[in-house]
């Protein structure tokens, strides 16, 4: 072993503590240089370890610990002071550099926690919803039961389950998910000459006839707005002077709407009056008489209003400025009449299951598919996809509809005013009556997009 190391009790303690030196066979030895250390009291020469030494084994110590480690090693090397200088700063920085790490680490791991919980929530609901009916039992239902030709025209009506809208709550207006495209298989449907033969369950196509009314309205909702000259003054000057005193916060400005407040008189002047302040006051006052008067004599139920006794009194009114404003959208309601009377045993087999898919697929769905599900949740009934076809196409004429629910369902098995039934209790004429309702309402881009570009659009 090369010659002995000189320190301090202080020293060779935090050493000691720190790991970088070891007792074996009753000295103490760097456990990275192999050199042996001598203790000296305070006050001796304390020439000793060299600052490059010590360098040296802070690195190697580095590199064998953590940074909750480094720093539990840096206070006790603070906290002693052995060292000053460059070395001094050089161990102020490495503490403020893992403390850093330490904060991002520790940042990370509340950010981990936090995206963990999330994903434990998401996968928790997941079951939870998982629980509702999954079953999927396809298929295509026509009636009449004839293959359709390449030019017969038809309603054609696929049944999907509904796709909620999600965690942002919000779809944006003209949002193309609840567009009716159709794809490869339903696209295929009026060509299949295989019928199902078993109920349609979350899923199917129902082929139909053109019914006999057809068409379709778009509505916009309207309403009247009303607002007088003096109420349209205090607006005015109130989206003023709350834009000056943010200017004047922003800036750090004193807080000054005499302005605002000159521009409002002003305003009144010229509206109560010819301009000069005798009129206006004048004015003023005879609105705020009739006001309070209307206000007393309806204490005893007269319903008058200061327009009345303006007008009584006078004979004039506050001008309304009376404008038709948009106020709302709407969503639109199809209503279709089906007369059903099946020729034969398969026609009256489909005519049966085609009532049967509309009531099932209507139906709100009890959680877990079973009658024993929960009572607390129900899931939102399925959808159902409308588009006129021609042939395999999509009608070139009549209107599109975005993806709907059915609203109400009426069938009517003695359609032609008695009860009528074959030897298999099929009712010989029925009507059917479904009343749809689109999901979302019709914005103007729509019209821009497939399918609402084809056609007469939407």
């Amino acid at each position: 072993m090369s010659e002995p190391f000189k320190q301090s009790r202080e020293v060779v303690d935090t050493y000691l503590k720190l790991g970088w030196y070891e007792k074996k066979d009753g000295k103490i030895i760097d456990r990275f240089n192999k050199k042996e250390i001598i203790v000296i009291e305070e006050g001796n020469n304390l020439k000793t370890n060299t600052e490059d030494n010590a360098n040296e084994n802070y690195s190697k110590f580095l590199n064998k610990k953590n940074e909750k480690q480094n720093l539990d090693a840096l206070d006790l090397l603070l906290l002693s002071n052995p060292f000053t200088g460059s070395l001094g700063q050089k161990r102020l920085i490495d503490k403020a550099n893992i403390n850093k790490n330490l904060k991002i680490e520790e940042e990370k791991n509340e950010l981990d926690a936090v995206q963990t919980f999330a994903s434990q929530q998401k996968e928790i609901k997941k079951k939870r919803l998982a629980r509702y009916g999954k079953r999927r039992q396809g298929g295509i239902l026509r009636y009449p039961a004839e293959l359709l030709t390449e030019h017969a025209d038809y309603l054609q009506i696929d049944i999907e389950r509904y796709a909620e809208i999600g965690s942002s709550y919000v779809n944006n207006a003209g949002a193309s998910d609840r567009y009716v495209t159709g794809n490869r298989r339903t696209n295929a449907a009026g060509r299949s000459s295989r019928l199902s033969r078993k109920p349609l369950i979350n899923a199917g196509t129902i082929l139909l006839p053109i019914p006999a009314q057809l068409q379709d309205t778009n509505n916009v909702v309207y309403g009247e707005s009303r607002m007088n000259g003096i109420a349209a003054a205090g607006v005015r000057v109130l989206e003023s002077t709350m834009s000056e005193l943010g200017g004047q916060i922003a800036r750090g400005d004193k807080l000054d709407v005499s302005d605002e407040i000159d521009r409002f008189k002003k305003d009144l002047k010229s509206g109560l009056g010819d301009g000069s302040n005798a009129s206006a006051l004048n004015t003023a006052a005879d609105l705020a008489t009739k006001k309070l008067a209307s206000e007393a004599v309806n204490i005893f139920s007269a319903n008058v209003t200061p327009n009345q006794l303006l007008a009584r009194g006078n004979g004039e009114i506050l001008n309304p400025n009376m404008e038709l404003l948009f106020s709302d959208v709407t969503i639109r309601n199809f209503r279709f009449s089906f007369k059903l009377t099946p020729r034969n045993a398969k026609e009256a087999e489909q005519v049966k299951l085609i009532i049967r898919a509309f009531k099932r697929n209507m139906a709100p769905q009890a959680q877990g598919g079973v009658s024993s599900g929960s009572n607390f949740f129900l899931r939102t009934p399925n959808v159902f996809k409308l588009r006129y076809r021609s042939g395999n196409k999509n009608h070139p004429f009549l209107n599109r509809f975005k993806q709907c629910f059915l609203t109400d369902m009426q069938t009517t098995y003695t359609a032609d005013g008695v009860y009528s039934v074959y030897e298999d209790g099929t009712p010989v004429s029925m009507q059917l009556d479904l009343s749809f309702k689109e999901l979302q309402p019709i914005y103007d881009v729509d019209y821009d997009e497939r399918p609402g570009s084809e056609a007469v659009g939407y």
